[in-house]
């Protein structure tokens, strides 16, 4: 019985796999690009201690350090005009996707985020090391109507110009103009706090500054 079940279960995780991190033949025509491969983490950098791949997933976790500010795993190119799509699990506490930021020492990053946390703050837009704080509200009325916690979230986050959309499973959550920075990282987020854990999979980027 116990070897039918584990068989059950290395069955489900297959089944759970197949197709993450892979372009749809949709995204391929549109010209889609994953950020992640699955396997590794190539193209992005931030503390090794932190960050990890596992079962096709990016896994940042703060339960065997505690951290002594935000810190982020940054993407090593700039991006300016794009839309984003990915799926993220919060296990705990406090999160988001950095994107159009800067890069500062020591895996620190500022500028826009679209923000994510436990049970609250979802699919709004936050100004991370800034001086303007919450800029779009997207929880209230918004994204606590379709977040699932504890569970897989799809994120959509859309800059063209100056205009900025964040969709949350396939509900607009926040829609913002801000001419003050057009390009830059892209990072997700560990925050400093209580160990926390935040899981990123399908990260993939259409470039629309050429359309």
């Amino acid at each position: 019985m116990r070897q039918i079940t584990r068989l059950l279960g290395l069955t489900l995780l297959g089944i759970s796999l197949f197709g993450q991190n892979k372009l749809t033949k949709e995204e391929k025509k549109e010209g889609f690009q994953l950020l992640f491969d699955g396997k590794t983490l190539k193209g992005w950098e931030g503390e090794p201690d932190l960050w990890s791949v596992s079962n096709g997933e990016i896994v940042g976790n703060t339960d065997k350090r505690k951290i002594p500010h935000n810190t982020f795993l940054i993407t090593k190119k700039e991006y300016s005009d794009f839309e984003l799509r990915l799926d993220m699990l919060i296990r705990n506490y406090n999160s988001g996707v950095q994107f159009r930021s800067e890069r500062l020492p020591e895996f620190v990053v500022k500028g826009l985020q679209a923000d994510a946390a436990e049970k609250n703050y979802w699919g709004g837009i936050y100004d991370e090391k800034g001086t303007r704080g919450i800029m779009v509200h997207g929880w209230k009325g918004k994204a606590e109507t379709v977040v699932k916690n504890g569970e897989y979230n799809s994120m959509i986050i859309r800059a063209k110009g100056p205009h900025i959309e964040i969709t949350i499973n396939g509900l607009k959550t926040a829609e913002l103009d801000d001419p003050t920075k057009l390009s830059g990282i892209i990072a997700l987020q560990l925050h400093a706090g209580p160990g926390m854990e935040a899981r990123f999979k399908n990260i993939r980027l259409l470039d629309l500054s050429k359309k």
